[in-house]
């Protein structure tokens, strides 16, 4: 294995320990910005969505091309968003 593979894993290792880590660490107090609050509150909401759009997006693009019929994708998509919903949570 060439050697700057061993460097990309550990500059993604860096990257992901200082998302995590960094803000235990450096905020100790009580948040007291409603904007900041909201913002936090609504990230795992946000985690969720972008998790599921690209399987409904696919989805989407493959009955598309299937079938073509607008009702029909539309109706597809929505079923794989119920199911996404019923599985993830």
């Amino acid at each position: 294995m060439n050697n700057h593979y061993y460097l990309y894993l550990l500059a993604a290792v860096l990257a992901i320990y200082a998302v995590r880590a960094l803000p235990m660490t450096l905020i100790r107090r009580d948040i007291k910005s409603p904007f900041i609050r909201s913002f936090l509150h609504y990230v795992p909401y946000v985690t969720l969505a972008v998790m599921t759009f690209p399987a409904i997006l696919s989805t989407a693009v493959v009955l598309a091309y299937v079938d073509g019929n607008l009702f029909r994708v539309a109706i597809g998509a929505c079923v794989m968003v119920y199911l996404a919903e019923f599985f993830c949570i």
